[in-house]
């Protein structure tokens, strides 16, 4: 139904002004006023004016309302996306230095603790070593120990293998190593 009166108000639209140049087609005086002309034109304008203040204005107002605030909502959200991207922005690059500043610990962490493992080889090793040494030293001593024990055994059968044959006389085995013995313990006593 709209679309049937905008068609016939179109068509009254451009019919007017033809039909009234019909019966001036004749004389053509544009200085002079034509008085039927100038009543059927703002007729047709104000039929026209008034249909499309009735039909056409209000819908195109709104489109253009509509649009309009579609575009201000547009701006406000691309403000508030460009707002949170700051934001998110800001974040991250805190994070990332967060991020660094932690590698920047755990790098200083692990060195320590690399410091502190090594310094602790080097006692362990050095431990090992006092304990060796130590361990070698009581094995030198029970070695020197028992080498002069055999060289004491040895010097007391010698001596009484020497003093036998001075003597010529065997005395008892038992007892001339108990006296040489006690006389021998008496001399690394001294």
């Amino acid at each position: 139904m709209r679309s049937m009166f905008s068609r016939a108000v179109a068509l009254l639209a451009i019919a007017s002004p033809l039909l009234a140049q019909e019966h001036e087609a004749a004389k053509v005086d544009l200085l002079s006023p034509a008085t039927g002309l100038m009543f059927w034109t703002l007729v047709i304008f104000l039929v026209v004016f008034f249909v499309l203040a009735k039909f056409a204005f209000g819908p195109i107002v709104a489109a253009v309302s509509a649009r309009e605030k579609a575009l201000e909502d547009a701006t406000a959200m691309a403000k508030a996306d460009r707002e949170e991207a700051a934001t998110l922005l800001a974040e991250h690059r805190a994070a990332i230095e967060s991020a660094r500043g932690e590698a920047q610990q755990l790098i200083a962490d692990g060195r320590k603790t690399a410091e502190s493992m090594r310094a602790d080889l080097r006692e362990q090793t050095r431990v090992q070593q006092e304990q060796m040494m130590d361990r070698a030293k009581r094995d030198i001593e029970a070695e020197k120990t028992k080498a002069v024990d055999a060289l004491r055994r040895e010097a007391i059968d010698l001596a009484l293998a020497g003093a036998s044959k001075v003597i010529e006389q065997n005395l008892d085995n038992a007892q001339n190593r108990a006296i040489v013995e006690k006389y021998l313990g008496s001399i690394g006593t001294r």
